[in-house]
């Protein structure tokens, strides 16, 4: 699954003062605007899309075990039978 990266232009004294409470919960930034963004997707995106991206998401973790795993298993050493 590809990842994309949000940049987010927010006052650097009101970051500083939510990142310092926030550590004191033991609360993470990231964490928390993963989560929101997840929820947002959650409500916006209709569940059938949801659903076909998350098959695509599947699909194509299973393409790429397969790429990793060889089909066939890879025999060294073959010597050959009549010799």
């Amino acid at each position: 699954m590809k990842n994309t990266t949000l940049n987010v232009t927010f006052n650097t004294d009101k970051i500083d003062a939510l990142t310092f409470h926030m550590g004191k919960k033991d609360a993470n930034l990231q964490t928390e605007l993963t989560e929101t963004i997840q929820k947002l997707y959650e409500k916006y995106v209709p569940q059938t899309t949801r659903e076909y991206i998350d098959d695509k998401v599947a699909r194509d973790a299973l393409g790429k075990d397969r790429l990793r795993k060889p089909a066939v298993p890879v025999i060294e050493d073959f010597q050959s039978a009549e010799t």
